[in-house]
């Protein structure tokens, strides 16, 4: 199959032609190495998997910048943070432009040696796995919200998506979509490199007890966190599923979805939700082997929620776009009712709140969006045209200020 051009390409090359370095981030085997050396062929480069370069890095740094001149491409920087002081001074020492371009595997901890030692040089950005839009070579790339400017130009490029089960158990990971590799033998791999290569330096437990671990989040994909609840699973105490938990989040495994806070929402939840920032991983997690097994079992509900929130999140970093300060979610109790009242994602944009629900149905109904009002409690904000995402075929207004769309409109 031939390469799938990454919808984050040119915003990746502008921000390389203004700024002195760039740090792409995000998880292993989403196509950072692939998409760098493809469009910046001229860069030299080396990889910091490499023991000798990272050994010449932390005790040569003069040779090491001799042997590997500017303009230089790093891959796996977060290997060895100790480099990025001397990068300081080089890239201060000059006005040019793309001086370096980094990629890592470990956003948190990597992210920690940017802002420590390039602070103001350096332009940050994500790359996720392939969205459907990159599968389907949709070249519309701006980020999901349900405004009306947005759905009328997202429907100038609306492609049908065949059976959408099929994506949500294959995953998002490009190898799969680049040739016929077998999809247990591909998360088997990913599964054994992954702990291999990654958790062994971050943690001291046995390979076995942190599978069981990465199985055990894998299941409550879509849920409230509760750390207490996976330590029993595992075995293990509070703290140290919320250190791994943070390990997870570091290296583009998981996503923890914020609860939005407002004073006025005294009766919210304040814990995060979880979600697999890959579906096919959490898939095979699991052991649901078949996409059909997936589509009729119990947690079928909570992977299509997982998948539509990994789509949401995708469309803002292939734009840009830091989506921590953009997307949320609600739970809580109205005292009008007795039980919990929910809004799956909650989007914010120039003062505006936008409902989004996430529904595995084909037969949405108004009441569905009946928790929005709690929206208009908040002070300064105004509540935007609410949204229900499932599986109907195309867009119906179930109000005036509510209306459905199929997953093609992300």
């Amino acid at each position: 199959m031939a390469y799938i051009e990454r919808a984050i390409t040119d915003i990746v090359k502008k921000r390389v032609s203004t700024s002195k370095c760039l740090l792409l981030t995000g998880a292993r085997q989403v196509g950072k190495s692939t998409l760098l050396k493809r469009q910046f062929a001229e860069y030299n480069r080396v990889t910091f998997d490499d023991k000798m370069t990272r050994l010449q890095a932390k005790e040569e740094p003069k040779l090491f910048f001799l042997n590997n001149p500017r303009p230089l491409f790093i891959d796996e920087v977060q290997k060895e943070n100790s480099i990025l002081e001397d990068i300081k001074v080089l890239v201060d020492e000059s006005d040019a432009r793309g001086q370096f371009i980094f990629s890592g595997s470990q956003k948190l901890e990597l992210m920690k040696g940017m802002s420590e030692s390039l602070a103001g040089r350096v332009s940050v950005m994500e790359l996720s796995g392939l969205s459907l839009r990159e599968i389907h070579r949709i070249k519309f790339n701006h980020h999901f919200v349900p405004t009306e400017q947005y759905i009328s130009e997202r429907e100038k490029e609306l492609t049908e998506y065949p059976d959408i089960w099929e994506f949500i158990h294959k995953g998002a990971y490009p190898e799969l979509y680049d040739v016929e590799r077998d999809w247990q033998d591909f998360y088997s791999s990913y599964v054994d490199t992954y702990i291999e290569r990654d958790i062994h330096e971050l943690i001291t437990a046995d390979s076995i007890t942190f599978l069981k671990f990465l199985t055990a989040v894998a299941a409550r994909t879509g849920e409230i966190l509760n750390y207490a609840n996976i330590a029993g699973d595992v075995g293990v105490s509070e703290p140290t599923v919320k250190s791994w938990i943070s390990i997870l989040e570091r290296t583009g495994i998981v996503y923890l979805l914020q609860p939005y806070s407002a004073g006025v929402l005294n009766r919210a939840i304040r814990k995060p939700k979880i979600y697999f920032r890959d579906t096919g991983l959490a898939c095979y997690l699991t052991r649901w082997l078949t996409s059909d097994t997936l589509k009729n079992s119990a947690v079928a509900g909570n992977m299509f929620e997982t998948y539509v929130i990994s789509e949401i999140i995708k469309s803002f970093s292939n734009e840009g776009i830091d989506y921590r300060f953009c997307i949320f979610y609600y739970r809580g109790k109205d005292k009008r009712t007795t039980g919990e009242n929910e809004i799956d994602l909650i989007i914010e944009e120039n003062g505006i709140l936008y409902p989004v629900e996430i529904k595995m149905t084909g037969n949405p109904k108004a009441q569905m969006g009946g928790t929005n009002v709690v929206l208009d409690k908040i002070p300064d904000k105004k509540r935007g045209m609410g949204v229900i995402l499932c599986l109907i075929d195309k867009k119906t207004f179930l109000r005036e200020n509510l209306i459905a769309l199929p997953l093609k409109y992300v």
